[in-house]
């Protein structure tokens, strides 16, 4: 869905702001939280890939029955 795909996308923005802060500041644990977020929204944008490949799926699979 496309809220998962925005928030994914903002959540990968801001883990990579704080991963590179964490690695120039030397702060390991912004830099870990950082890359925890990134890969958070990786996540989300896949959950929401997948959620419209089903919905296009089953748009199709509809207008095949009717």
């Amino acid at each position: 869905m496309a809220q998962d795909n925005i928030k994914g996308k903002t959540n990968e923005a801001v883990g990579t702001v704080r991963r590179k802060t964490g690695d120039v500041t030397g702060n390991e644990g912004m830099e870990a939280k950082g890359a925890a977020q990134q890969s958070k929204g990786k996540t989300q944008q896949a959950v929401g890939a997948a959620k419209d490949a089903v919905d296009k799926a089953a748009d199709k699979a509809k207008s095949v029955i009717d």
